[in-house]
Order: C-alpha cells, then structure tokens, then sequence
C-alpha cells in the first residue's frame, strides 16, 4: 500500500508543541545565564522536577479520562509523615514505613475512585474533600510539626546518586518508562484513551469503564507515596504541610506536556517534558534573580498561553 507522508499530520502531533517550547526557553535560558547548560545545573533541574515529575505521571492518567485528582500534594505530604513516624518510632530498618507509607497514597487513591466511579460524583469535589483530608489527618498524626530523626539510608530516595546521575532522576525514568508501557502497549492504556475520548461509548462497547477509573486514580494515589518517599528522603524529615500547591505543579506539567484537559488526548512523553519545561522555568528564573513572586505570574501566563496554543493548534 503506498502511503503519502503527511507533514500537517506530523505537525500536529501532542509532542510537537511541548518539544518546541522547551527549546525555545531552554535556548532563552542559556543566552540569560552562562551557568545554565553546564552539566552540574542540568542534572540539578531534573533533581527538582523528580517530585513533580512523579506526581504528574499519575496525574496524567486521571486527565486522560477527563478526570482530575486536587488531592495528590496533600496525600503524598500524609505518605512522607506516616513513613517517618513508622520508621522513627519502631522500624528503622525501614521496610514497614515504607510499605506504610505507600498504603496510605493507594487507600486514597481508592477511596477518590470508588467515589468517582460508584458514587458518580464529580472528581473535583472529591479530591478537593480528600485534599483537606489527608491534610488535616497529617497535622493530626504530626502534632503539627516535622518528624525528625530519620535514618542515613533514607537520604539515598532524596539525594542519593548512582554513579553522576542522582537516584530521583532514576526512578522518575523508570516510572515514566512503566507509564508508557501501561499506556500505549496495552489493552488498559486503550481503554484509558477510549473512556477520555467518549465515556459512553467505551462503555456501550464493552470496556469496564468503573473499574479503569478505580485503577486510575489508585494510580495517582501511589505515585503521589513514591514522591512523598522522595520527598522524606531529601528533606530527612516528615513534613505535614509539605506539598502545598503542588497539585497545581502537577496539573500544569500534563498541560504544557500537550495532554488536553477535557481528555482522551496526550502523551506520557510530554508530560515529562512538560515537568522538565516547568523545573527549567524555575530554574532560569532563580538564575536571573526574578522576584520570586513574579515568577508565579509569569510561569501563570506561560500556561495560560500554552492552553490557548494547544486548543488553537488542533
């Protein structure tokens, strides 16, 4: 069969956008600062993104059904805590706290499936009610304040390096590259993308549409525990009201990544660059001196404009 290339279609590809810009600021960034390409730096930005970068990956698979999840900082702040308390107060081999702390990222993201499936109530609600929540039971369990006097070995999830390459870049790629497998190299990425597309009609069809979205947000619920065991591991502590707005990060990474907000279109790929755009972003700002607060309003139109070009474009 002799098919023509088609340079519109290639054009139009959900990468193509996300690629483009984070040329372009990359390039921005570098004429700005001198230090910005040297390899210190690089490795440095993808250190920073890691958390975000994590969560993004299950956040991407709940906006692939039109779904979203609020609640993913306040649940991967309650995981670190509960996994510190675990391992300060009887396990510092380690092994409990961290199962523990995984278990909480999965009970949550258990108890926003089953209310989104079953309950058919709208995601936004839910995990907004979740948010506040896994928030309040993490003040509860802390007192309020760090938990502290952790292990040596948990620093290696947080600033550990293998070889030159530091451990959170690691397991962000892994997760990622496990994501992409699940997403476009089996029958549960199809039905993912059919349920995003058409709700009803991947139901009419066959697919078991409120099984998907339980396993969904599950999803998100467990990587929002490995980004909190990241998170413990750099900060060396349990923090209750870490991940404020992280959430918004999250949402924003899948966005820049060319992943449509309304679903059933989007890439894994570009929400890691989307992630790797939003920490090169931070970080040429910081490297420029740009007052911190006006680096939310500029990073706020940058988004902004991506969803406008991103509507417009397809």
């Amino acid at each position: 069969m002799n098919q023509s290339f088609n340079f519109r279609d290639y054009l139009h590809s959900p990468l193509v956008l996300p690629l483009a810009g984070l040329i372009v600021v990359s390039i921005m960034m570098g004429i700005a600062s001198e230090n910005f390409f040297s390899m210190s730096n690089i490795f440095n930005v993808l250190r920073q993104v890691s958390i975000i970068g994590i969560l993004a990956v299950g956040m991407t698979f709940v906006i692939l059904t039109g779904g979203i999840d609020l609640s993913v900082g306040a649940v991967m702040a309650l995981s670190g805590t509960i996994c510190a308390g675990l391992i300060v107060h009887g396990d510092m081999s380690g092994g409990i706290g961290l199962l523990g702390g995984t278990a909480v990222g999965i009970g949550f993201g258990l108890i926003n499936g089953a209310m989104v499936a079953w309950g058919r109530m709208p995601a936004i609600i839910v995990t907004l009610a979740t948010m506040g929540i896994a928030r309040g039971l993490g003040l509860i369990y802390s007192g309020g304040y760090p938990i502290s006097g952790l292990p040596s070995w948990i620093s290696w999830f947080g600033i550990g390096r293998i070889g030159d390459i530091p451990v959170p870049v690691i397991l962000m790629v892994v997760i990622y590259f496990c994501a992409w497998v699940l997403l476009q190299r089996t029958p549960f990425g199809r039905h993912v993308y059919s349920i995003g597309g058409n709700e009803t009609a991947a139901r009419l069809s066959g697919v078991k549409t409120q099984w998907i979205k339980l396993a969904i947000y599950t999803i998100s619920g467990f990587t929002s525990s490995l980004a909190a065991i990241v998170l413990t591991g750099r900060l060396m502590s349990g923090q209750p009201n870490a991940g404020v707005g992280f959430e918004l990060d999250a949402i924003a990474a899948v966005v820049l990544g060319g992943t449509s907000i309304a679903g059933g279109r989007g890439l894994i790929l570009g929400t890691l660059i989307g992630a790797i755009l939003l920490g090169i972003l931070n970080n040429g700002l910081n490297l420029m001196g740009i007052n911190p607060y006006l680096q939310d309003v500029i990073k706020g139109c940058i988004i902004l404009l991506a969803i406008y070009i991103g509507r417009e474009w397809r």
